[in-house]
């Protein structure tokens, strides 16, 4: 006998087959009653179902047209180089940025980050937390760390923005590298940002390098922090 909840069976049994591609965008899925005969659930089992995938932005619910697939997970290669408001703008919704903290702090307060940078000690990083959001929805939080000696200043205005474009703006070309993925728990504050509880975060990192004299000079780290129910990541292999 299953251990996993009725409802979170229901509530698989959908996901996975939105993600798989089996249901794409738009696609109308089957009714209460059709899910009533297919797992032999009670009626408010499935509804419970039905309204936790709405809520989380997998299936949009339409009085008397029935429940439709909505375009609001982003499905992407891990070796892609696409932004954030480049994957908002793939499902149709528009990137937004919220800033929640913003400092100047010495290398040496964040000693993994410095040997990273290749910074010494007494050098300056910007440090910044923004919450990114797609059409006004919480998707991830990414925390940023930024040397002063490649961006000595910041416009904070453009944190509420796309930090890329400030930067193309500053003519800086940028490379990525070192791209890892982890999974873990949210903590109560990002569960708060993400307005969200049961989720987990998939967590992805990497490091940004720019050309100076022909050599590449590491100059960002950025971790970003995505609510796991609306991101996968595949590998192409």
């Amino acid at each position: 006998m299953s251990q996993v909840a009725k409802y979170r069976q229901v509530e698989s049994f959908i996901k996975d087959r939105i993600i798989n591609g089996t249901y794409p965008v738009g696609t109308r899925i089957m009714t209460e009653e059709e899910l009533v005969d297919h797992f032999g659930f009670s009626r408010m089992t499935i509804n419970k179902a039905l309204n936790n995938l709405s809520n989380d932005g997998f299936i949009e619910r339409k009085p008397g047209k029935g429940t439709y697939v909505c375009a609001t997970r982003v499905s992407k290669p891990t070796d892609s180089a696409r932004s954030f408001t480049e994957d908002m703008k793939a499902i149709g919704l528009v990137a937004g940025s919220k800033l929640i903290s913003y400092e100047v702090i010495r290398a040496h307060d964040k000693p993994e980050i410095a040997q990273r940078l290749e910074l010494s000690d007494d050098e300056l990083l910007h440090y910044f937390i923004r919450l990114r959001t797609g059409n006004g929805k919480p998707i991830a939080i990414s925390y940023n760390y930024i040397s002063t000696k490649i961006v000595p200043a910041i416009d904070v205005k453009c944190l509420e923005q796309s930090f890329y474009a400030f930067l193309d703006s500053q003519g800086i070309e940028r490379e990525y590298q070192g791209t890892s993925y982890t999974a873990k728990l949210p903590t109560a504050e990002q569960q708060e940002l993400l307005e969200a509880n049961d989720i987990a975060l998939l967590c992805a990192s990497h490091s940004t390098f720019t050309r100076r004299e022909g050599k590449l000079v590491p100059f960002g780290y950025t971790l970003t922090c995505y609510n796991g129910n609306l991101y996968t990541y595949y590998s192409s292999i």
